[in-house]
């Protein structure tokens, strides 16, 4: 058997679409896990016959908790990738604040809420970077801590923490998707399923590996084509 079939994510050598292959059945599984769980709450709900719009109400609540804990995954995953191929810590300071800031936003709202939209639905748009930065900001500054402890730490395999750091962050990033279709205006979401699984598997597994991935990788060997990645 051959090297390659054994190499990991985040290989030095990776294109985006491997990257992106590579990742894929980790967002399957988070996705149909988000979905099993949305599935239980329904359930629950209407077992314990609840009102809806407060049941909306908690969903908007698990939407925020999803979130927030995105953000660290995603500030955090960036910055291991980051210093895997450069030390510059200014660049990295840059990149651990602007690529989660977006690809948070992009998978969290953005794309459900087109997703929603395209199947029929009327949507709410809302942005916690607007409309609540105050509770933004604090995960986001862990999640940038959490990244930079990584440069000074030697004694873990990088390779591997960024494996399980990227693992935690499609689960929470699924999981959040899925809570903003359902919280924004997609009421009958099992009617549409097959759809909803659909589109949120694009929702997390392009902007989370571009976030975690090819962005830090891309901006880190920029000036340092020749720099070889870090493991320890």
């Amino acid at each position: 058997m051959s090297k390659t079939n054994h190499e990991p994510c985040h290989h030095e050598h990776s294109t985006i679409l491997q990257e992106l292959a590579c990742h894929l059945p980790y967002s399957v599984v988070a996705v149909a896990f988000s979905l099993a769980l949305l599935s239980l709450l329904s359930l629950a709900a209407l077992w314990g016959k609840v009102d809806p719009k407060i049941a909306k109400k908690g969903i908007k609540m698990l939407f925020h908790s999803f979130h927030f804990m995105h953000i660290v995954f995603a500030a955090a995953g960036t910055l291991v990738t980051f210093f895997r191929f450069s030390q510059d810590t200014k660049k990295a300071l840059i990149v651990g604040i602007v690529s989660p800031s977006f690809f948070c936003v992009l998978s969290d709202a953005i794309i459900p809420y087109f997703a929603g939209l395209a199947l029929g639905f009327d949507m709410h748009f809302h942005i916690c970077f607007w409309y609540e930065l105050k509770n933004v900001l604090p995960f986001l500054f862990v999640g940038i801590a959490t990244g930079f402890l990584t440069k000074w730490n030697h004694t873990r395999n990088k390779v591997s923490y960024a494996l399980t750091s990227h693992t935690s962050h499609i689960l929470v990033s699924s999981l959040a998707s899925t809570c903003y279709l359902v919280a924004n205006g997609l009421t009958d979401w099992h009617a549409k399923i097959g759809f909803v699984f659909f589109f949120l598997i694009i929702a997390v597994v392009v902007p989370c590996t571009l976030s975690d991935v090819i962005v830090p990788m891309v901006i880190a060997r920029l000036g340092n084509p020749n720099e070889k990645p870090s493991t320890h």
